[in-house]
Parts: structure tokens; sequence; C-alpha cells
């Protein structure tokens, strides 16, 4: 294994190495952010396996540290990562069980399905490369994928992992559930439904009425303060009367403000975990688990998967800048 860097741009130190791997921490000389590049190559014989897997499953690794995890893994997730019958099912379980243990995040791999080929008349095909992220990658760089290139003479696909921070949104009008939270939501909704509309017709007097509150909830959303900003705001004040606390005992006045902003609290906390479990698609939630960073970073994954990196004309000629793909979509409709 092999690390290379350009060092006008990032500082690297190595952290750790050994059969399986090799890890450097980088620091950028641009922003001087820092992140940690772990280059994995497995064993390929069945002992070897078991002891990588072991020794992956148990890495302990601070969820704050941006985590990039790449390399030949010689395992598979899934009978689905091979063209052919077979494969090793326990494998398959023990390695899918360190990922969970991990924490990590599976990037999507755009282009090629497999990565790797037997090179024979009619080739063996699997996915043995792998990339992951840790959730704090996933929402420092939520815009990161892996694609594959042309396989030259190797047995392996090369594969590109492009990182960047931004994700184009779109426009379009989303219901947001945690609205219902929202003690005045229902006195909007009436406000909107109650419009009068100049439709006669049952079916366009319901389309109007649609249409009318769409354009009020709309409108209500923009006055809404940031779920993200109250919540800190709440616990900034929370912390403020701790402190008064451990000086003097607080008055009643204070003592039910406290308990008034502790209710509050515990609201916004479901309505935030309301917003992404509404993006993350994790129907098992439960209100009371603490995994927002998890959902967070399972939202942008869905995005990533969701995002449609290049789109090639009729002259086959590519178009990847968001401009692009958006113009020739919209010429093509």
């Amino acid at each position: 294994m092999i690390t290379i860097w350009k060092s006008p741009y990032f500082e690297g130190h190595l952290a750790f190495h050994n059969s399986f791997s090799l890890s450097v921490d980088f620091r950028s000389l641009h922003n001087n952010a820092e992140w940690l590049l772990t280059n994995i190559y497995g064993p390929c014989t069945d002992e070897g396996k078991l002891s990588f897997v072991d020794w992956l499953k148990n890495i302990a690794m601070p969820e704050e540290v941006d985590w990039l995890l790449v390399g030949d893994f010689n395992l598979m997730r899934s009978p689905a990562n091979r063209n052919k019958p077979g494969g090793d099912i326990n494998q398959m379980l023990l390695f899918n069980e360190a990922i969970s243990a991990l924490g990590i995040v599976e990037l999507p791999l755009l282009g090629q399905q497999f990565t790797w080929t037997n090179k024979q008349l009619e080739p063996l095909l699997e996915r043995l490369d792998w990339f992951f992220t840790s959730s704090s990658w996933t929402l420092t760089y939520p815009n990161t994928t892996v694609s594959t290139m042309l396989m030259e003479t190797s047995d392996h696909v090369p594969c590109v992992v492009n990182i960047a921070t931004n994700i184009p949104k779109g426009k379009n009008f989303r219901f947001e559930n945690y609205w219902m939270e929202h003690e005045v939501f229902m006195d909007v909704v009436r406000h909107g439904w109650s419009i009068p509309t100049q439709q006669s017709d049952v079916a366009k007097v319901i389309s109007a009425k649609f249409k009318n509150l769409r354009r009020v909830l709309k409108a209500w959303q923009v006055q809404l303060s940031s779920l993200k900003g109250n919540i800190e705001n709440v616990k900034l004040v929370l912390w403020l009367i701790q402190l008064v606390e451990f000086h003097r005992d607080l008055t009643i006045e204070e003592w039910n403000f406290k308990h008034i902003l502790e209710d509050k609290l515990l609201s916004l906390l479901r309505q935030q975990i309301i917003y992404w479990k509404q993006r993350g698609t994790i129907k098992w939630v439960k209100f009371g688990d603490e995994g927002t960073k998890f959902f967070h970073a399972n939202a942008t994954l869905r995005s990533r998967r969701n995002l449609i990196t290049t789109l090639h004309d009729n002259a086959g000629i590519p178009k990847s800048s968001h401009s692009e793909k958006r113009k020739y979509s919209l010429g093509n409709i």
C-alpha cells in the first residue's frame, strides 16, 4: 500500500499501520481542516479474513473524527456483489457486523457494479473494493461520491473519490412533518383552507384549496425561526440558569421559567428528530432516541445516492456541472 499527497495542499503524518491498513492524518494547508484517511488491503485467505474482520470491528474511532476508510477489503457484503452464484455468506455477515459496529456510512459507487475480475473468458466479477466514511465526515463533506474509471492492466477497477460540501437545493415545496408539532400549525391550516375560491366544480375547488394552503404554509415557513438556532438558544439560557443555581437558590419565578424552558427544549428536540427522520426515511426510529447525528448522515447519504453526477447528450458529450445538467434536462422535456 502507498499513500501519496500533494505537499503544497496537505500536510500528512503517519497515524497507524499494520498488515491490513495504512492510516494517515491530514491537515489542509488552505483552511486547517483535519481528517483521517485509512487505506485497506484485506487478506485473501479465509483465516486472514477472520483476523481482519475482528481487527476492523474493534477499531475505537472517536465519533467526531472526519474519517475516510477505503480500499480492497477482499470481502463482499451480499450475494448481489458477484455476477455468479457463490460467495461465503458467513464472511458477508461478519463483514456487515463489523461495519455496523463501527457506525460508518457506505459511499455509493457510481458507474460499474463490480470492481474486480479474474480476467477469464467467462469472467468472475465481484465487488471487493469499498468506501466508507464516519458520520462526522458525512456532515462535513455531504457531497462525497465515488466513481469508477476505465480498467486498464489491473484486475481491479480504479476508483476516484470526489469530495465537496455543497449539494444544490431544489425550490420545490416540501411539507415538513415537524410543523404539526408547532402550537399554531392548525390555526395556519384553518386559515389557508378557509380562503374563498372562485371555482364551482368540486374537484377544482379542492385543488384550489390545496394551492391556497400551500401558499399560506410557504409564507408561514419563512417566518419560522431556525429549529437549530432555537435549540441552541434554549440550551444557552438553561446553561445560564444553571450557573445562577450554582451560586444561589433559584426564585419561584426562575424555577418555573427553567421548567418551561426544559419542556420547550424537549418539544424542539422532538421536532428535530421528526425533521431528520423524514429525510432519512428510517421507519424504526423512536422519538426518544438520541441518534440525530446518525439520521442527519443517513439523510445526506440518501441525497447522495439520488444525485445524478453526469448526463450525456445525444452526441455522447458529458454534462457534469449543475447548470449544464439543468439546461440539458429542461431542453429535453
